[in-house]
């Protein structure tokens, strides 16, 4: 909720004006759902991607404000942003729920970014893994390998979103390393390999290329700074 219809087209124009033809990394924009049929129009043709920031987990029925995969779909998404820790906790979302969007994702052709992460007291506790390791034992409870190998999978750090404090390169690799180990126990070792892991908790043009240098780090899920053009396109070459 921190853009209007006006400065998502232009941040949209921006983005794909910058990016290129062919930019060295898959790039792509989640606006709030009422200006994705806005965006959808402005990155037609290139190579920037559409996703949402989140869907409902039934085909249809009388659920009102929600948003099912086949609206999504409908308006050019191809991802969308499951269980997003501003909605785990102002929402209540559990990880059963993800589970359930999860589902409806992968059965509407979407790819998933699913999101995880702990907290600060968490973090301090010493029960990072702990934690980490049921959100993803619950979000991606059921799925086989096939379907796992197309996923993506956010670890974000909740304590490092929006707060400007960000996790140092070795403390991002070492939760991205223990996530793709435990993939590799649900799936298996190539599957892990396949599955993109994000890092998101105040990725920065300036941050962004030590971690994305990581060896379990293939990504970034960027918050705060992709509302500015000239810093999302940073981290995308930093990438």
């Amino acid at each position: 909720m921190n853009t209007r219809r006006a400065a998502a087209i232009a941040l949209a124009r921006g983005v794909a004006d910058a990016i290129g033809e062919d930019p060295p990394v898959d790039v792509a924009l989640c606006p709030p759902n009422v200006y994705l049929s806005d965006v959808a129009e402005v990155v037609a043709g290139t190579p920037v991607g559409l996703g949402a920031q989140n869907l409902y987990a039934a085909d249809d029925g009388a659920f009102t404000g929600e948003v099912n995969a086949g609206m999504l779909t409908d308006v050019g998404c191809r991802y969308v942003i499951l269980g997003h820790s501003e909605r785990r906790a102002l929402m209540g979302e559990t990880d059963a729920q993800v589970n359930d969007k999860l589902g409806s994702a992968l059965a509407g052709n979407l790819i998933p970014i699913v999101c995880v992460g702990e907290t600060l007291e968490d973090r301090e506790a010493g029960n990072t893994e702990q934690v980490v390791g049921t959100q993803i034992r619950g979000s991606l409870a059921g799925l086989d390998e096939v379907r796992a190998a197309g996923i993506v999978v956010a670890y974000e750090p909740v304590w490092a979103i929006g707060t400007g404090k960000t996790a140092t390169p070795d403390q991002a690799e070492e939760v991205h390393a223990f996530i793709r180990g435990l993939l590799g126990e649900l799936f298996t070792s190539d599957v892990a390999a396949q599955i993109r892991i994000q890092y998101g908790g105040s990725v920065k043009p300036g941050n962004a290329k030590e971690l994305m240098g990581q060896p379990n780090i293939d990504g970034a899920l960027v918050g705060g700074a992709s509302l500015k053009a000239d810093d999302f396109i940073g981290i995308v070459q930093a990438s």
